[in-house]
């Protein structure tokens, strides 16, 4: 075996993806649906839930997310549906959704609240329809934060609630099974839900000895005691990671919170072009790095190391004849495959995708820099016609796109 840096390089990328697979939680094979058990006592005798959902021109998917919580097999549930400001009929259809169910007294449709400092659209719009609900019902047991894309699992409800009740937990959060068909959605949502992963591995986030915390914003369960615990969605007005942050103040204050996956509970929102992703990740991905340059700089480098050297180490010694550096680069290679393999399983796709885990890692490399340079120009944190500094607050707004 003949030494090269890229030799070492190599070498020192497959022991860190061994090091990963053997110590990191378990990250890349956490149990899907864990949190699903008998639903029977909830649907008819149970703690009342109220579900909010956040809507800013949400047309294509508003129908079928109301629709599939006015239809949950769950008695005591109220939902309000929140239109932040929408000009696509959002409202409308979303009562249209539950006019023909017999449960459509279950839904109110209000407008949110006009957005100040330091809220977030998001967390605005939750915060004005938890203040309808109390105002109009009182205090439930526990607040559903879901989005208005998400197609809940006609006993989601039931089965959040009975994982609450069953484990003493104050805040339950599924991760829901994204949209993946197009080319796009096969190459960089299964992806994305792995990195998640492996930066918030489920099994430490459920762990309450440990601090690391994190929720899916798409479903979250909190009670009522633990989002009172917290000062209300107040704390976190300004976090463009609203889901996260909500759980790390859960936790902070020794709350117990679980995180799962769920292939019941589906997104229905469309990605059928890169730049739809590209700009999901772009408003988020320098907040997540702390609003720091170094630290974009070493989360870029840190991916190229694990996702990045191994192919070009096997693609180089295969065009030198170099054995020892096929066999490194592919250590790497296949160890990064391997831990991939059960996320693809989840999203229904050949076990042969995982070796394009690092081109997809090369294209979020490219989104984190642009988040980067989106903020250097005062144009990061942008969505539904929304553009936030780094303090999470509006800079620009423009009608809803």
């Amino acid at each position: 075996m003949k030494y090269s840096p890229l030799l070492a390089i190599s070498l020192a990328s497959a022991a860190v993806w061994a090091v990963l697979l053997a110590a990191r939680g378990n990250f890349w094979n956490a149990p899907v649906d864990a949190h699903a058990g008998p639903t029977e006592p909830f649907r008819l005798r149970a703690p009342r839930v109220e579900a909010i959902v956040p809507a800013r021109n949400e047309v294509e998917t508003i129908g079928s997310a109301i629709g599939s919580l006015v239809a949950q097999r769950y008695a005591e549930l109220g939902v309000t549906l929140v239109d932040d400001g929408s000009t696509d009929g959002t409202g409308a259809v979303a009562q249209a959704s539950a006019f023909g169910s017999t449960k459509r007294d279950r839904l109110t449709v209000i407008r949110a609240r006009a957005l100040e400092k330091p809220w977030t659209g998001k967390l605005n719009a939750l915060e004005t329809g938890i203040r309808d609900a109390l105002a109009k019902r009182g205090a439930p047991a526990y607040w559903l934060f879901t989005d208005a894309d998400i197609a809940h699992d006609i006993d989601n409800v039931a089965a959040l609630v009975a994982k609450a009740e069953r484990d003493h937990l104050d805040l339950v959060s599924l991760m829901v099974r994204l949209r993946c068909e197009s080319a796009w959605e096969a190459l960089l949502v299964p992806a994305f839900v792995f990195f998640f992963q492996k930066l918030y591995p489920f099994a430490w986030s459920n762990d309450a000895s440990r601090s690391t915390a994190a929720a899916a914003g798409g479903c979250i369960l909190i009670s009522h005691a633990a989002l009172e615990g917290i000062g209300g969605l107040q704390r976190v007005a300004g976090r463009l990671i609203d889901d996260c942050s909500i759980a790390a103040e859960v936790k902070k204050r020794g709350g117990k919170t679980w995180l799962g996956l769920t292939d019941r509970t589906t997104s229905i929102r469309p990605y059928a072009e890169l730049a739809p992703i590209w700009a999901m990740v772009k408003r988020t991905a320098f907040t997540q790095l702390e609003h720091s340059y170094p630290l974009v700089v070493i989360s870029v480098a840190g991916l190229a190391f694990l996702y990045l050297v191994p192919p070009f180490a096997t693609a180089i010694g295969i065009a030198r004849g170099d054995d020892g550096l096929i066999l490194a680069g592919a250590a790497g290679w296949g160890a990064m495959a391997f831990a991939y393999l059960p996320t693809l399983r989840l999203y229904r796709r050949a076990p042969h995708e995982s070796l394009a885990l690092p081109a997809a890692a090369a294209l979020y490399m490219a989104m984190t820099v642009d988040s980067a340079l989106a903020h250097a120009r005062h144009r990061g944190g942008a969505w539904k016609g929304r553009t936030y500094d780094a303090l999470g607050e509006v800079t620009q707004a423009s009608p809803a796109t």
